[in-house]
């Protein structure tokens, strides 16, 4: 029953307007923009896929997603700069565990809009959402631990350190220690009030 409920919202995922991005749907048309970051080897490095060799493989992603929307599989939102109208990015909810009301958030930006509090605010926005929208009880990101700018978005968005999966994923062949940082709903009613 609630795995329809996520899919509903997945296949008319609202957009959401923040200060300074809007939070919409991935489109085809984002192809270029897209390409722009995934295509950097920087990128990807403490994420699990690698960079796109070419636009084509970022269309094919696209068309992907927008699939993906239709089924219900779905809630990640492109991250739009708003004075430009540029898709900078990608925030949404990576895996849902539906049994337990919980789910882990992901994000990525465009390197030339990192490092001014956007991952914060798109991940802010995502969270409130998983909360006040979809019910959610936990809402938990993870990390390689070499990876502090992403955990310092973490602790932006009030989520606590849980601790460090030693070997917790097998990453491009390599075993990383992945860091545990989380939010649950008693937390983010602390802080929303």
């Amino acid at each position: 029953m609630k795995k329809n409920r996520y899919a509903k919202l997945s296949a008319k995922l609202p957009t959401i307007e923040c200060d300074r991005i809007i939070l919409r749907k991935m489109l085809f048309e984002d192809a270029e923009d897209m390409y722009e970051y995934s295509s950097n080897p920087d990128v990807p490095k403490y994420l699990t896929w690698y960079p796109h060799p070419d636009i084509e493989y970022t269309k094919a992603y696209l068309r992907y997603e927008s699939q993906r929307y239709r089924t219900g599989d779905c809630i990640d939102w492109a991250v739009v700069d708003k004075a430009s109208g540029k898709m900078i990015g990608t925030c949404g909810f990576a895996k849902i565990d539906y049994q337990n009301d919980s789910a882990e958030i992901g994000y990525v930006l465009n390197p030339n809009f990192q490092r001014k509090g956007i991952a914060a605010e798109a991940a802010q926005a995502v969270i409130a959402f998983g909360f006040d929208v979809m019910g959610l009880e936990r809402i938990e990101a993870r990390y390689m631990i070499e990876n502090t700018p992403s955990r310092r978005v973490m602790e932006k968005c009030n989520m606590t350190f849980e601790g460090i999966r030693r070997s917790g994923a097998k990453v491009k062949d390599v075993y990383r220690d992945l860091g545990v940082c989380a939010i649950v709903r008693g937390d983010y009613e602390k802080t929303d009030a």
